[in-house]
């Protein structure tokens, strides 16, 4: 197919600048795993010719359901779907969320043939609800589509896939919206120093990750953007995270340098993402994407249904205003014997974002209940995830977000054994906030080796099952989703009657007696953690806090 055949809806003054085409005309191979590396390389990113070749051959393959529009169906419709609107400007679907079509070089005719796509979609698909994300992919198809009919036909291609194994485009609102908690999710554990920075600068950090989607489909250059398009149509939806991962560590960079003089933090990405072009090059970004070392494809499958499921309980399923998740903790309402408002809101901001939408509930305190782990445990029993704060005497602040339920403990027949989940992470606020994550999460190789003991320093290690992980605990990072690494790089939480133990192997991140007055802390291979305050120390107050699932509304 000639190059001149594309031109069609294209500006070609812009194009030159943007995509030229000087690239090689033929593919050099048919193997997956070739095609993959070459897609990452930019093999056909200069030639125009040989991408629309490519994409035809890689929408081709998608598998899809049997019935899917096509090319004919499109010739037969846009007459009748356009003829209804009489003005020039042809409205967008609503489903598209106000969304604008992006440029990408098109030229008028371009864009107009943007909506009809656009409309005639919205008719033959009416079970897409809710894709912002769908001009930007239809106006990049176009610009390798010898006609509407076949931009449309791709498109529909892609909204077809029934490969459970495979996504590309969120087509509801529950999809969406699951997608952003999943990227919060990422950016919390894989990029820690953007999300403290983020959560400086923002006065709900949840709210900055709702607009993922559109730093890649819109606000990305067109060079960016089919650069990482073409690794999309190979790889999947992974690939996504993975650049917009990429795009954040970038900006918490240009901002070390440069300091936000702005108050819209949400505002001021967009530009940077706008005019990327200034300080990172697409083979730079790219190659800053696939350094990130996340966990399979299964585990963030994982977490996107954990996600999904969190927000069905809550009814969030279709669009609605979203509540700031800071306001999840009301200053009003809050009152805390360790934490102020603010500092509960930072810790709200590490949690995972299933368990940020819920509001804290004080479950137990030892200035109400006394001190007493046999208290404790009779107040938390039943509640998963929990919240664990303690103040030394000497006012050090320090605690641990707990995964599972502390009932998981009489399952091992009195013996003090470890259980919970790699979402579990140790923490401190005073005198200098930070927060340790489990150490698989910064060194994923560990989880290569399956080795695991039955025991060490008198403690028995195990792990939980479930029937439904979907709806229970930590579905991304999970002890029971994969195998585990050695025992000590996953003895998460241990108790007993005798005491409560969170971390575990060359030490204990914390050890908390029986009669909640003593403890200790060290490092330990579970966190990879520093001390959490004075390595003995004697407790002030202690506090359990659980999370209320009633509906956040404004």
């Amino acid at each position: 197919m000639d190059a001149p055949e594309y031109n069609r809806f294209v500006d070609p003054e812009k194009m030159e600048l943007m995509l030229p085409d000087q690239g090689p005309k033929e593919m050099i191979s048919t193997d997956f795993q070739e095609i993959k590396q070459l897609a990452r390389q930019g093999y056909w990113s200069r030639s125009y010719t040989l991408r629309g070749k490519i994409y035809q051959k890689l929408i081709e393959d998608i598998p899809c359901r049997t019935v899917t529009p096509d090319a004919s169906v499109y010739s037969d419709i846009v007459g009748k779907i356009v003829g209804k609107h009489t003005s020039t400007n042809l409205p967008l679907p609503e489903f598209v969320d106000n969304s604008l079509v992006p440029s990408y070089c098109l030229n008028a005719q371009g864009e107009e043939a943007v909506r009809k796509i656009l409309l005639c979609i919205a008719n033959q698909f009416p079970d897409i609800s809710f894709c912002p994300t769908l001009p930007a992919i239809v106006a990049l198809l176009l610009h390798y589509s010898i006609d509407e009919a076949e931009c449309f036909e791709k498109t529909c291609h892609m909204l077809a896939c029934n490969d459970p194994s495979k996504r590309f485009i969120d087509q509801s609102f529950l999809a969406f919206e699951s997608s952003c908690m999943t990227f919060g999710d990422l950016v919390n554990k894989y990029c820690q120093a953007a999300h403290r920075l983020l959560v400086e600068l923002s006065e709900d950090v949840l709210q900055v990750y709702c607009d993922w989607h559109r730093w890649l489909f819109g606000d990305l250059p067109l060079n960016y953007f089919a650069r990482v398009f073409d690794v999309f149509l190979v790889e999947g939806y992974k690939v996504l995270y993975r650049v917009a991962l990429a795009i954040l560590k970038f900006y918490c960079k240009a901002r070390a340098a440069q300091p936000v003089e702005t108050d819209n933090v949400k505002h001021d990405i967009r530009m940077f993402v706008k005019d990327i072009d200034k300080t990172v090059s697409p083979e730079k970004l790219l190659d800053k994407s696939f350094a990130i070392r996340l966990f399979s494809r299964k585990e963030i499958q994982l977490l996107h249904m954990a996600n999904e499921t969190a927000l069905k309980q809550k009814g969030i399923t279709v669009k609605h205003k979203r509540q700031f998740v800071h306001l999840a903790v009301h200053a009003e309402n809050f009152q805390s014997d360790i934490v102020t408002v603010k500092e509960m809101r930072d810790i709200w901001s590490w949690l995972p974002e299933r368990f940020a939408l819920c509001r804290p509930l004080l479950i137990f305190s030892t200035m109400q209940h006394g001190y007493s782990l046999t208290r404790l445990f009779y107040h938390c029993d039943g509640h998963e995830p929990t919240l664990l704060l303690l103040k030394t005497t000497e006012k050090e602040v320090c605690g641990a977000y707990l995964s599972t339920d502390w009932r998981d403990r009489n399952k091992f027949g009195g013996k003090l054994s470890f259980f919970g989940t790699g979402e579990c992470f140790v923490f401190r606020l005073k005198p200098k906030v930070q927060r340790y994550v489990w150490v698989v999460i910064k060194h994923p190789e560990l989880v290569k080796n399956p080795s695991l003991d039955a025991s060490t320093s008198g403690l028995q290690f195990t792990h939980t099952t479930s029937a439904d992980p979907s709806r229970r605990l930590s579905p991304f990072l999970a002890a029971r989703h994969f195998n585990l690494p050695s025992k000590a790089e996953s003895m998460f939480m241990a108790g007993s009657n005798d005491c409560i133990i969170i971390g575990g192997g060359g030490g204990q991140a914390l050890y908390i007696d029986g009669d909640l007055n003593r403890g200790r802390t060290g490092h330990c291979d579970t966190f990879n953690n520093e001390p959490l305050c004075s390595e003995n120390f004697l407790i002030s107050s202690l506090e359990v806090w659980g999370f209320w699932n009633a509906d956040i509304q404004e």
